[in-house]
């Protein structure tokens, strides 16, 4: 049977996605152990997990770029999580760093932005997961910043502000909230949880992969396997099986 013969005859394949929306610490989610790549192997063959990572990334540009990467016409319909992962970039202190700071207040109302347009375009808010951004180690980071000649451009009390202001965010607008700058504190020695002082350590991917599948498992598990198990394909006519 030729390939456009089979399109014709078979039913479109819709394949869900679940949509990572974040900065550096959601672009490398798919590395090695990362968080975006444990959600992936748990979905394969039931949802598509999409990387929409963007380091360097604050609220102020991802309110304006989120338009473009979900939108009726390409994908809202399919879409049956997303996450909202921003806030480490925002909170960083606008004397040092003015290109990536945003003011707490316009940080919650860009995570409330974001939100009502996912809803515009038909993702509900039991869909929407926002994450906080994880604490942040201060020796650690200081030490990162003064390699490449820079000052301290963050501190863990000020993200906290933000981490606050993102679950304050989810409450307002009936969204779930991983709140991990709280969670992971609950270690005395958070540090294990953060490669850099700010972006997350194997561990810190775990910890998150697994507060954010605890969420999803309820959601997405029951999903069925898209396409039968191979030795259920009947091999004297597979397009039976397989269209």
């Amino acid at each position: 049977m030729a390939l456009a013969e089979a399109g014709a005859r078979g039913r479109h394949l819709l394949w869900p996605r679940v949509v990572l929306f974040g900065d550096s610490i959601t672009e490398h989610s798919f590395q090695g152990s990362g968080w975006g790549a444990f959600v992936s192997e748990r979905l394969v063959r039931k949802c598509d997990v999409v990387n929409r990572g963007f380091s360097g990334y604050n609220t102020r540009w991802a309110k304006l770029i989120l338009p473009r990467l979900i939108t009726k016409s390409t994908g809202a319909e399919s879409t049956v999580a997303v996450t909202i992962f921003f806030g480490a970039n925002d909170s960083a202190l606008k004397d040092l760093n003015p290109k990536q700071h945003v003011p707490l207040e316009e940080y919650a109302e860009n995570l409330k932005s974001m939100i009502q347009y996912l809803k515009s375009v038909d993702i509900t808010e039991d869909r929407i997961i926002l994450i906080t951004p994880p604490p942040l180690h201060e020796p650690t980071w200081e030490k990162e910043c003064l390699a490449k000649g820079d000052k301290l451009n963050r501190h863990n009390a000020i993200t906290g502000e933000y981490a606050q202001a993102c679950v304050q965010a989810a409450a307002d607008c009936g969204t779930d909230v991983i709140d991990l700058w709280t969670l992971m504190q609950k270690n005395e020695d958070f540090s294990s949880y953060l490669s850099d002082g700010l972006h997350l350590s194997t561990q810190g991917n775990s910890f998150l992969a697994a507060q954010l599948w605890s969420r999803l498992e309820k959601k997405l598990s029951a999903f069925p396997t898209l396409l039968p198990y191979w030795r259920d394909v009947d091999h004297t006519d597979p397009a039976a099986s397989l269209l």
